[in-house]
């Protein structure tokens, strides 16, 4: 849910929230987001637990396949959060300290520390207020001598157009997608999100499309970027523990040559994630069906409540539900609607604050 400041719109009497009245709770909390865990999941995971091996080896593996398959991508690597997937994808384009990052202002915050992790700065991007997106001609005004690489956000799970954006960026640049919220999404000609060979970085956190409590990944075509990163999530080594575990031929030490990280997944998860990825079809349905109830609700209204394009689409994975409030319409803050509907039992959230205005961030403006 975000303010929407630009919009105009008669004038009213004060504060409509007041004249809503004392709220009707519903009889039971309705979460903003929880995962959908079944008998599936649950003997999954039962499955792993009695194989004797539950740190990242067979089970990984093949949800690693199967989610390249179903992302179109060439390799899927697996790595223990999506924060971890976007700074190991950075790492392996190169960014390092003095390069620029292009990312968007209105996202979760890990899009921007990623670069920050590897000393690069930040650099805020503006968004469409419809889509909530970036777009070619607002990264083309970030870009500098000193910008390495673009990370683009499929913020909600709209699909934004990477390849328009391609245009505009020259090709010794960088273009990762932050997909944490865009598993399912598809671009425009059909394509899924993790199939246009841009290293793509998905989430399965508690609240995701695909959860499996947490953890991540990364869809790409470049198969030594994926070498690179099978090497790096575990230490740089050159042999993970089950190859180690299982295969004759390798034997003795694991002479590292470059500094790793401890990012690697687990089967425990894995297993869950083959379940959670064979349920999508299951879920699309049910989260457009709602959306499009939510959709008609909003219609109906008197005010004129904005809703993130192509959320009622076939193409848009509907992570989240965005709408922006007309403020001067309604006569009061988007912090009492927010309240009201808690009051009533519903999880609604603001999220997504604009990065550049975090202390953190205080001292960098938008582009």
């Amino acid at each position: 849910m975000t303010e929407n400041h630009a919009q105009t719109a008669p004038q009213v009497p004060a504060n409509r929230c007041a004249s809503v009245g004392t709220p009707t709770p519903r009889p039971t909390y309705l979460p903003f987001g929880q995962p959908d865990f079944g008998d599936e999941e649950i003997a999954a995971v039962t499955r792993v637990l009695r194989s004797g091996w539950v740190g990242m080896g067979p089970e990984t593996m093949r949800f690693e396949e199967e989610l390249a398959t179903a992302c179109g991508a060439a390799h899927v690597v697996t790595v223990n959060s999506c924060t971890s997937a976007l700074f190991l994808s950075l790492l392996v384009h190169g960014v390092s300290s003095g390069d620029e990052v292009i990312v968007p202002s209105l996202t979760w915050i890990s899009t921007a520390n990623a670069a920050r992790h590897l000393d690069a700065t930040p650099v805020f991007c503006d968004i469409d207020p419809v889509t909530l997106c970036v777009t070619p001609d607002a990264v083309r005004a970030c870009l500098t001598p000193r910008t390495k690489a673009v990370v683009v956000v499929h913020l909600g799970g709209l699909a934004v157009d990477v390849e328009a954006i391609r245009q505009v960026v020259p090709s010794h640049i960088a273009i990762i997608e932050d997909a944490a919220h865009a598993c399912g999404s598809r671009f425009a000609d059909g394509t899924p999100v993790g199939g246009s060979g841009n290293l793509s970085c998905f989430s399965f956190y508690a609240n995701k499309n695909l959860s499996t409590g947490d953890g991540g990944a990364v869809a790409l075509s470049n198969a030594a970027h994926a070498d690179r990163l099978r090497s790096l999530r575990q230490h740089a080594l050159p042999n993970d523990a089950w190859k180690r575990f299982i295969d004759a031929r390798v034997i003795g030490g694991n002479p590292v040559a470059e500094l790793g990280y401890k990012m690697n997944y687990t089967d425990l998860q894995s297993a869950i994630g083959r379940v959670q990825l064979r349920r999508q079809v299951e879920f699309a349905r049910r989260r457009l069906a709602v959306a499009r109830i939510y959709a008609a609700a909003i219609e109906a209204l008197p005010c004129p409540v904005s809703i993130q394009e192509g959320v009622t689409g076939d193409a848009h994975a509907r992570h989240l539900f965005l709408i922006q409030l007309p403020l001067e319409w309604i006569g009061c803050s988007r912090n009492d609607v927010l309240g009201d509907l808690r009051r009533r039992n519903i999880g609604a959230s603001i999220h997504y604050h604009p990065v550049h205005c975090m202390p953190l961030y205080a001292g960098v403006r938008p582009a």
